[in-house]
């Protein structure tokens, strides 16, 4: 059992880590140091900023989250299954398996809750900017007085140091910082280990000062562990609405356990004798696996909840919309159904 002094937060974001570093050394494969490193931030985000509900994970207005850095899909899973989306725990158990809806990167037609595929560096960082735009090409087209919110969400990503490194998110970031997406928020996994080792052996560059030349807004959360910090710069970055925004948050890969700090944590399973220090570390039992305290799971149903009312209140918006602009909420369902108007050829 965890430490009953530990607060719900911490409990939380020890028990996403753990979900993940276990999931990966039952696979006997995958990626536990970015689970470990990132739960802080993927936390204190799903938690309190990402509207989502995990009863209709294609609610239109909801918010958009990409895990750029696919390989760390560990993360993505356990958030999924602990913020109630259709994903078991037989199936988180499944993580990497041929045939199983836990795949060893996100693919978004086989889990519910995936916005988009992601694997290859800086692909997601460019579907994250694709998605910015569309929110802001259909708040123009379809927002009107009194009913500005049909389309007004944030799109939110978690990078990695390999993303940065990718030709496609320097072209992507460009355009965003032009286009002044201001609803575009990044949270930049800053944590110089790469598969070989330091990101030093072929990457020396300060990617913020290339993010300030591109136009957005740049901010550094030194500690990746303090949910204080964390939340106070996505606040901060929400009310800059004309720039897209990056937060370079210093983490340590693989934290908590031996291999902390080090690629060895990158892209190999712990081993046995490590995840158990891991767990030692947490002050869990070691020698249990796939433990999810009951007071995790009410605690973050609470999200979903709220977003499951937020969806009801624009549910009830848009039917008074239809009724307003007959023609536009028809376009809108044509669109998000992914039909063409009639007579097009």
């Amino acid at each position: 059992m965890p430490n009953p002094a530990v607060s719900i937060d911490q409990l939380s974001i020890d028990t996403i880590r753990l979900l993940s570093v276990d999931m990966v050394q039952k696979a006997n494969s995958g990626h536990p140091g970015l689970p470990m490193g990132a739960a802080p931030m993927a936390y204190v985000l799903w938690s309190k900023f990402l509207r989502f509900n995990p009863q209709d994970p294609k609610w239109p207005n909801r918010d958009r989250f990409v895990l750029s850095a696919g390989h760390g899909s560990a993360l993505l899973y356990s958030m999924l299954h602990l913020y109630g989306y259709d994903l078991r725990m037989d199936e988180i158990k499944e993580f990497r398996q041929p045939g199983s809806r836990t795949p060893g990167h996100p693919e978004s037609n086989v889990t519910p809750g995936i916005e988009v595929t992601t694997g290859p560096l800086g692909q997601g960082f460019a579907n994250a900017v694709g998605m910015a735009m569309a929110e802001a090409h259909l708040g123009a087209m379809y927002n009107k007085p009194g009913y500005e919110g049909v389309q007004d969400h944030f799109t939110y990503a978690i990078v990695s140091d390999g993303d940065l490194m990718e030709g496609v998110a320097s072209e992507a970031a460009s355009l965003a910082g032009h286009l002044q997406l201001g609803k575009l928020i990044l949270l930049y996994d800053d944590n110089n280990i790469s598969l070989d080792g330091p990101t030093s052996l072929a990457y020396t560059e300060n990617p913020m000062l290339r993010f300030d030349a591109y136009g957005w807004h740049t901010q550094h959360v030194v500690d990746g562990n303090s949910t204080d910090e964390i939340e106070a710069a996505i606040k901060a970055a929400q009310l800059v609405t004309d720039k897209p925004s990056i937060i370079s948050v210093k983490t340590i890969i693989g934290f908590g356990s031996p291999l902390a700090g080090t690629n060895k944590a990158h892209g190999s399973p712990l081993g046995p004798d490590n995840v158990k220090k891991a767990k030692e570390f947490f002050g869990w039992n070691p020698d249990e696996s796939f433990y999810v305290p009951q007071e995790v799971y009410d605690h973050l149903k609470g999200p979903g909840e709220k977003g499951a009312e937020l969806q009801k209140e624009w549910d009830a918006k848009f039917a008074a919309y239809e009724g307003a602009f007959k023609d536009e909420a028809a376009q809108f369902h044509l669109s998000f159904n992914g039909n063409l108007p009639e007579g097009w050829d």
